[in-house]
């Protein structure tokens, strides 16, 4: 097993980030691909259809489009579609897992659909995110099975990782890399 690292630096060029809806797993990986200028890669997007409320692809597309993208040299991929991990993770040179509690991830989507409606990281083009039920009950009631696969998963895991198990350890983690949320000033010159 491969033991877990603290600096972005020691996870290499091609970086799958896990974790819950709502966790932060886009926005982390728009400031990690931004710093290291490569691409960030948000799954969602491949596995639903632009201008449309989340209407999903063929899974034969889906895994079509992603394979495609996990043979590029670099890039930080995020989102979980535990089905085509087994491929991913064998490109991956390094993993981190958010673990960020339920009732925060329930606050970011309130955030996005509610309070935010600009355009974030990771939004489906040509789709304005509005608050689901659907939604709500994954977040509060039904991720915890995610939750639990993914831990299963990072223990597996043998490439350098990093689990960030609380709002402060991802804030943490962003100031250490000199990472940026997006609209704010990024140093891109490391």
């Amino acid at each position: 097993m491969s033991p877990s690292v603290s600096s972005l630096d020691e996870l290499g060029p091609r970086i799958c980030i896990l974790g819950p809806s709502n966790a932060g797993k886009s926005t982390l990986a728009d400031a990690i691909a931004r710093t290291y200028n490569t691409t960030a890669v948000h799954l969602d997007l491949l596995r639903h259809l632009p201008n449309t409320d989340w209407t999903m692809r063929s899974d034969e597309d889906f895994v079509s489009l992603h394979n495609e993208a996990i043979k590029e040299s670099a890039w930080i991929m995020d989102g979980n579609y535990l089905s085509c991990s087994p491929q991913r993770l064998e490109r991956a040179t390094g993993l981190i897992l958010l673990e960020v509690h339920p009732i925060k991830c329930l606050w970011r989507y309130f955030r996005r659909t509610i309070l935010e409606k600009k355009h974030r990281v990771g939004a489906l083009e040509g789709n304005t995110d509005t608050v689901k039920w659907e939604m709500i009950s994954w977040i509060v009631f039904q991720s915890h099975r995610t939750r639990t696969k993914l831990a299963k998963k990072y223990g597996e895991c043998t490439i350098p990782k990093v689990k960030l198990s609380s709002k402060q350890a991802v804030d943490a983690f962003y100031e250490k890399n000199q990472l940026e949320r997006r609209g704010k000033t990024a140093d891109t010159n490391r």
